[in-house]
């Protein structure tokens, strides 16, 4: 018989998950609160590490390129569009920082496609409070009722399987970000990200036809306003014109916000009892970084290599839970950590003499160490599959 999961979220880490543990032959479910699957219509750069990830789940390099618009990183400019850090368009320097700019809504829907495919059972309007963790040698898991071998707890920065297991609830960034997908201009071809006091812009190619932009600014939590898109445009008031004109390209009605939570950090462990913690609902960093979908990915497949390969193999599932932790949790940490600084010398970073010193000192960091800390973030490849002992 073989061994059963339940994946709690249906998101792009709670498909990832699902997907790996049905292909090393598993039966999952998945159960999402929402009435229906889906994800908002905002965009996504997707890494290297991303793309391998992806690749370890059974999608091609052509199959990830036809997901978007293969991209790259440019670096970074002032609020004004004059240059803090210019990334060379050289063949080493791109594939550093190579991206595809994807809509998150045609990411989650080709994951979504491929659990069914595999045999992954969705269901949806199912709310999950509580989880019992169980034993990883005895008690079997419970969520919502479904017993099961393993839960997957893929529920996102509020996630309720985190708060049972660790008592853990995220902290307000202090920042609020806008979102948008809008008609894509010609010159827009690569990640484009601008810097100002308390706040950054970036416009990125999605399709061949579409563009994605976001404002992360600082902001009260829980700040509404009755016109959202004139509140972008107030707060991008005297930047670049590119900016003024991505926002005016908005339809109305396109335009998202939310407040930004994280989890500084990380869960304390990334396991406990049958329980794997995966995504935001693991380590919630900073959007800073950029790596929020890419390390769920990388923790989806993880599961998979590391947990559900050696179990269907008849290995041990306390074994195989150690090994995921020990594999994520540095890592991830590390991201975090990064995500943290980056905001520091970023976006977070307040106005007058801050901002001449900060892009002063960045004119001067040499392209190579650009690279070598793209490398060191995004140079991940997925690890073999963990045999049984």
């Amino acid at each position: 018989m073989a061994p059963s999961a339940v994946v709690v979220g249906g998101g792009i880490a709670g498909l990832a998950s699902a997907l790996a543990l049905a292909g090393t032959g598993w039966d999952v479910t998945v159960l999402e609160r929402s009435a229906e699957l889906g994800e908002v219509g905002a965009g996504v750069a997707l890494s290297r590490n991303a793309v391998a990830a992806l690749g370890g789940l059974g999608f091609s390099d052509d199959d990830v390129a036809a997901l978007g618009a293969p991209t790259r990183a440019e670096g970074t400019r002032r609020s004004d569009g004059s240059p803090i850090l210019t990334i060379p368009d050289t063949a080493a320097s791109s594939v550093a920082v190579a991206l595809v700019g994807v809509h998150r809504g045609r990411l989650h829907g080709a994951l979504l496609a491929r659990a069914r495919a595999a045999g992954v059972t969705i269901e949806t309007g199912t709310r999950v409070d509580d989880v019992a963790p169980g034993g990883p040698d005895g008690r079997p898991a419970v969520a919502a009722g479904h017993e099961a071998d393993l839960i997957v707890g893929a529920d996102g920065v509020r996630s309720a399987t985190r708060s049972a297991l660790f008592g853990l609830s995220p902290t307000y960034s202090r920042y609020s970000s806008w979102r948008a997908i809008v008609p894509r201009e010609p010159q827009v071809d690569t990640l484009r990200q601008y810097w100002g006091p308390h706040a950054e812009f970036g416009v990125m190619p999605v399709s061949a036809d579409e563009a994605y932009w976001y404002g992360y600014v600082r902001m009260p939590e829980g700040r509404r306003f009755a016109d959202e898109a004139a509140a972008a445009r107030g707060r991008f008031a005297g930047w670049a014109d590119d900016v003024a004109r991505t926002i005016d390209l908005t339809a109305p009605g396109a335009l998202l916000r939310h407040d930004v939570y994280s989890l500084p950090g990380g869960a304390p462990s990334y396991v406990r009892g049958r329980v794997a913690l995966v995504g935001d609902a693991a380590h919630a960093f900073l959007p800073t970084m950029g790596q929020g979908a890419a390390t769920a990915l990388e923790d989806g497949l993880c599961v998979g290599l590391l947990i559900g390969h050696p179990v269907a193999r008849g290995g041990s599932l306390a074994a195989a839970l150690a090994g995921y932790d020990a594999a994520r949790r540095p890592r991830c940490r590390a991201l975090g950590r990064a995500a943290r600084m980056s905001a520091v010398i970023g976006s977070h970073l307040g106005g007058g003499v801050r901002q001449r010193l900060r892009n002063g000192l960045m004119r001067l960091t040499p392209a190579s160490l650009v690279g070598a800390g793209a490398d060191a973030a995004m140079g991940w490849r997925p690890p073999a599959p963990t045999e049984p002992a």
